[in-house]
């Protein structure tokens, strides 16, 4: 590429020549004239490509680089380039925020950067969410002006590393949030909301689980240690007068062994290592088998009938089979004498269906949400009485979990229950007509 200073020498040396020619011909006053004229068309030359560089220069977006020759075109020429760099750098720069602003928006837990004086920059969804911003409409605003948790102020301002803060949000009694704020940059913060609802209810969950068990365990507990204390003062106990107290330890000792029991099956089902154990079984048999047990309980105080449609399924046999146990369990232990008690299997749009009806005491309707929960119970004098540990049908839901089933259960007080298991197509194999 010629280099500027070469075109301008160039172009003083026509200048000069046709000063010279101009002089020849028409003496020195031409030759001068001549000159000038070139001079000024060179300047008007370089005016107009400066009038042209000045208008793109005010609105580059949308017109085409200016053509020019000589020095000009060069300086164009690198203007152009210098542009096309930066328009491709800031492409870049757009995508990669793009890609940001994606991923911070998909991040499951509150983001807020900050700036100096904790006012806001930018949130993503879940911030807004989770802590009752608005995005663009809360930019360049104070947070402490609109996040209003107890400590909040404080917490920010200090936002030490590895400090957190357990809050809930007012009005949210469905939400707890843990909180942390983290420096970077030049003054600026990065405040983190995470969701520790989960995570709460598990504590509170265990608590209580420890709590019932050990009420479940303390009182036959209590029964045992006072008749035992009470024989071992007795010098010369009388064996007649010891039998009543022996059945009863013996009642509660049973019960305790009936609650281990079920904690152990319960806490096997809860395991993510203990696998499924698939089998298929005739679903006649299995019904059949647990409609006889709940007729030894029942002691034919119960009329116990069974309808069922023959087939296969495809699961393990112990886990259904204790879980259809616990459910005509119950029926029975809450039925009264004389009641009816139906199981049935059937098919439905492809799902398979085992229930069992019976014409019992019934349940409200505002305890049918709850009634899977561990050692949850309506009438906790009558469990008792019948023996029941409050872990049955969390041993049905865990069971049928581990079957990708769920259960439904419909009831009316005074009328009676019927509760249902749905199991999927896959699972199920139907085998002839009813029967």
């Amino acid at each position: 590429m010629t280099s500027a200073w070469t075109i301008f020498l160039l172009r003083m040396i026509a200048i000069a020549l046709l000063a010279l020619i101009g002089g020849a011909l028409f003496g020195l006053t031409g030759g001068l004239a001549l000159a000038c004229a070139g001079l000024l068309l060179v300047v008007m030359s370089h005016v107009a490509n400066l009038s042209r560089l000045q208008a793109w220069l005010k609105q580059p977006e949308g017109k085409s680089l200016p053509d020019a020759w000589g020095a000009w075109g060069d300086a164009f020429i690198a203007l152009h380039r210098l542009r096309r760099d930066e328009e491709m750098q800031r492409e870049r720069i757009v995508a990669d925020f793009e890609v940001f602003s994606q991923a911070a928006e998909a991040y499951p837990d509150g983001l807020v950067f900050l700036d100096a004086d904790d006012r806001i920059l930018w949130c993503n969804r879940a911030a807004e969410s989770q802590l009752g911003l608005h995005g663009e409409a809360d930019k360049g605003l104070l947070i402490v002006n609109l996040v209003r948790l107890p400590r909040f102020a404080e917490f920010i301002a200090n936002a030490r590393p590895g400090e957190s803060l357990q809050c809930r949000p007012l009005g949210r009694k469905d939400l707890d949030l843990s909180l942390e704020a983290l420096r970077f940059g030049k003054d600026r913060k990065l405040l983190i909301s995470f969701d520790v609802t989960q995570i709460e209810r598990a504590a509170t969950v265990r608590r209580d689980f420890v709590a019932n068990v050990s009420h479940e365990l303390r009182t036959p507990l209590t029964v045992i240690a006072g008749f035992l204390e009470h024989m071992l003062s007795e010098p010369d106990p009388d064996p007649a007068a010891s039998r009543q107290p022996l059945e009863i330890m013996d009642g509660q000792a049973r019960r305790m062994l009936s609650l281990v029991d079920d904690l152990l099956v319960l806490s096997r089902l809860e395991s993510e290592g203990h696998a499924l154990r698939e089998e298929t079984m005739d679903v006649r048999d299995l019904v059949f088998d647990v409609a006889d047990e709940a007729r030894r309980l029942s002691a034919g105080r119960h009329s116990i009938t069974c309808e069922v449609q023959p087939g296969q399924l495809k699961g393990s046999r112990e886990e259904l089979r204790s879980a259809f146990s616990n459910l005509v369990t119950n029926a029975v232990r809450y039925t009264p004498e004389g009641g009816r008690i139906v199981l049935r299997w059937a098919l439905r749009e492809g799902k398979g269906v085992f229930s069992v009806e019976d014409s019992g005491i019934g349940i409200a309707e505002e305890h049918l949400p709850r009634m899977t929960e561990r050692f949850y119970r309506v009438d906790r004098g009558r469990s008792r009485e019948t023996g029941g540990t409050g872990l049955g049908l969390s041993i049905v839901k865990h069971a049928l979990l581990r079957h990708q089933a769920n259960l439904e259960i419909d009831s009316e007080l005074g009328v009676g229950s019927t509760f249902r298991a749905y199991f999927p197509a896959w699972r199920v194999t139907p085998k002839g007509g009813a029967t």
